[in-house]
């Protein structure tokens, strides 16, 4: 089985704070699976660290209001370029991320309040038909 998986969970530091989310549940799953790391943000060009970003009206903004949606769409893009050239049985993503949330995403608002909905990759994976996994839910 090949398994397209959030870098970010493999504990590799890439998220916006320069951390990570390892997880070891995650990896407890994927211990016989072939792994294929992807971080959408680093894809699209975006920078360790970088300011926080969430979505609001259907575009990504980061936490100074500078409109990030071409960064996160082309990560994505590219990604999903991966994804397709792999042959890939399912997809784990980190739960909440712009790019990444499979159920939930923060507001937009900065708060911390979550909503409903994907980021911009996991909707991509969940619009073209691939199993996608919440990291939550292992």
């Amino acid at each position: 089985m090949k398994v397209l998986v959030s870098a970010c969970l493999l504990g590799v530091n890439c998220k916006y704070n320069g951390g990570n989310n390892l997880n070891a549940n995650v990896l407890k799953f994927l211990e016989d699976k072939e792994v294929i790391p992807v971080c959408p943000e680093i894809l699209g060009g975006l920078s360790i660290p970088r300011p926080p970003a969430e979505i609001r009206d259907g575009s990504v903004y980061d936490e100074h209001g500078n409109n990030v949606d071409k960064s996160f769409s082309r990560g994505a893009r590219l990604a999903m370029r991966i994804l397709e050239d792999n042959d890939i049985d399912c997809v784990i993503l980190q739960s909440r991320s712009p790019s990444c949330g499979v159920r939930q995403i923060y507001d937009g608002s900065f708060s911390g309040t979550l909503i409903d909905g994907q980021g911009v990759f996991a909707k991509a994976c969940i619009e073209a038909g691939y199993r996608v996994y919440d990291a939550d839910e292992f």
